[in-house]
C-alpha cells in the first residue's frame, strides 16, 4: 500500500471531513440519480464555468501553504522551485489544477492533491488565490 505524504494525508482528512459535513446536510437522493453518467460526445457545448467561492477556497488552500507559502511567498523547501500562486489568473489556476488532476501535468505531490478536488473545489481555490495581490 502506498503511503500518502503528510500534506496529502492532511488534505485528504480535511476534504473527507468537509464532504461528510456536506453529505450530512444534503437531503437523501435516489441512488440511480447519483450514478455517474458517461461523458457526452464532443459536440455538446461545454458546461458554464463554475463560480468560485473565495472564502471556501481559502480554507481549501491550507495545505498549499506548506510548499507555496502564500503568506509572504516563503517556501518550506528553499532549494525546490515552487511557483507563486497569489495573484495568478483564475483561468490559469483552474486549468493547472485540472491538468494535474488529469495527469497532463506531472508532479507527484500536485497530482495527489488535485486528484481529490471536485470541479467546485478547483473553482473555489482559483477564486481565492487569484484574489490575493
Amino acid at each position: 500500500m502506498k503511503r500518502l505524504s503528510p500534506i496529502a494525508a492532511s488534505l485528504a482528512l480535511i476534504l473527507a471531513a468537509s464532504a461528510a459535513a456536506q453529505d450530512a446536510a444534503a437531503p437523501a437522493t435516489d441512488t440511480a440519480a447519483a450514478t455517474p453518467v458517461a461523458a457526452e460526445p464532443a459536440a455538446t457545448p461545454a458546461p458554464a464555468a463554475l463560480k468560485g467561492d473565495a472564502a471556501r477556497g481559502k480554507s481549501l488552500t491550507y495545505t498549499c501553504r506548506g510548499c507555496h507559502g502564500v503568506t509572504g511567498y516563503k517556501n518550506a523547501y528553499p532549494s525546490y522551485h515552487v511557483p507563486k500562486l497569489g495573484g495568478q489568473s483564475e483561468t490559469y489556476l483552474n486549468n493547472a489544477l485540472k491538468e494535474y488532476r488529469e495527469g497532463k501535468r506531472k508532479h507527484p505531490t500536485m497530482q495527489a492533491q488535485a486528484e481529490s478536488f471536485s470541479e467546485q473545489d478547483i473553482a473555489d481555490i482559483a477564486a481565492y488565490l487569484s484574489s490575493i495581490k
